[in-house]
């Protein structure tokens, strides 16, 4: 769905939010929904300021926290140079070009870029995106923090026009966009530029599901982060929730996710390379590779960064719920997802390798739904018929 305007407009005075009041002066569509099919294929209008064409998402699961657009750069061609006072993440869809980086009155840096990059421009710093290619366009996906930005100010052209030079974040090093990664803790890594997420080798990481991967990375000193997550054919994650706005971009894989509200019906996502995900504030989802590779996912999130922490409340991920944490375990589920799962698997022919993490179908002589039941129920019951799909 397209519309120009984000679905809660406004407030008990009737007044619009300045993030809204930006889009309007944007001119330029707006996508709504939980989710986008792919990202190669959503239509794109011309975009003045930015000099290109693109279109903003402002998806259910952002909440006014965080935003997402999309952007083309005509072959041959570049987009406007711009700067401003909120944080963006940029992973590149399709297509080679390079980012010329700068301060006021500093030396220009430029790093070249290709599909698959993931990289974040300064705060505040001039940036500008060339294409590279003669024959085909550039296409994008960015990540920002503006609506929150936006908001706090009230101001649009502070946000744009600020001359303020963050150098305790970028002081133009030469390296800066090397690519080259710290290692600030087991499971992090701290870098400006990923030449390719889809190819980033990661670390195993088996709390979160059976045979998974995950790396969490910090970028261009944000207070904004994501991480790249992979798990096995025929294998399933823990379902698990966390706070708004946390974009999870399909880099490879076929698959389903769910998602529900504590109480609420459950929804199911399908999904393939180049979908899009926004799971709301404490919605639990859960992600199913029920296709013939290893799924991979990105995941970028505002106000998540471990590096400068403060602006998010803690979420317990990886602890389970009946301890207070945010994850259901794999007994504690209820058994219709897992036949679900069972059932997607079987008309695909797809080998089921969960059977060695399971536990047993019967613990201390009740079943794992009987245990959901007695410990509070936090899946709901699905609606009659089983689950509405989109």
């Amino acid at each position: 769905m397209v519309g120009t305007n984000l679905k809660r407009a406004g407030n008990e005075l009737g007044a619009k939010t300045t993030y809204q009041l930006f889009l309007e002066k944007e001119a330029v569509p707006a996508v709504s929904g939980f989710h986008v099919e792919d990202i190669n294929t959503v239509e794109l209008y011309p975009w003045e300021r930015v000099g290109g064409r693109g279109v903003y998402l402002n998806l259910e699961g952002s909440e006014g926290v965080n935003d997402c657009y999309i952007c083309e750069i005509a072959p041959g061609k570049s987009l406007n140079p711009q700067k401003h006072m909120f944080e963006c993440l940029i992973y590149v869809v399709s297509g080679r070009g390079a980012t010329t980086i700068w301060q006021e009155g500093g030396k220009r840096r430029t790093f070249e870029w290709g599909e698959g990059a993931l990289f974040s421009p300064p705060l505040n710093a001039w940036y500008q995106h060339f294409n590279g290619q003669g024959d085909k366009p550039v296409r994008f996906l960015a990540m920002t923090n503006a609506p929150t930005v936006l908001n706090l100010y009230h101001n649009i052209d502070f946000v744009f026009n600020c001359d303020y030079r963050f150098t305790d974040r970028y002081a133009g090093e030469e390296d800066f966009f090397s690519g080259r990664a710290k290692v600030p803790g087991e499971g992090f890594h701290d870098t400006n530029f990923i030449r390719d997420v889809r190819s980033y080798e990661l670390p195993e990481r088996s709390d979160r599901g059976a045979g998974g991967k995950m790396l969490m990375i910090e970028m261009a000193n944000n207070v904004m982060s994501a991480h790249i997550s992979q798990f096995p054919v025929g294998t399933y994650k823990k379902a698990h929730r966390h706070g708004a706005g946390a974009h999870v971009i399909i880099l490879r894989g076929e698959g389903f996710s769910v998602m529900w509200r504590e109480s609420e019906a459950i929804e199911r996502y399908d999904w393939r390379a180049g979908s899009l995900l926004v799971p709301p504030e404490r919605w639990f989802h859960q992600h199913f590779n029920i296709g013939g590779e290893p799924a991979r996912y990105l995941a970028l999130k505002p106000f998540s960064s471990r590096k400068f922490p403060g602006l998010r409340k803690q979420w317990g991920t990886s602890e389970s719920v009946k301890t207070g944490g945010d994850q259901i375990e794999y007994e504690d589920e209820d058994p219709r997802i897992r036949a679900m799962f069972e059932e997607e698997l079987a008309k695909r022919g797809v080998e089921n390798r969960m059977a060695s993490v399971f536990k047993a179908d019967v613990i201390d002589g009740k079943s794992p739904r009987a245990l959901f039941i007695k410990e509070g129920q936090t899946t709901p019951p699905l609606k009659k018929g089983g689950y509405r799909g989109i």
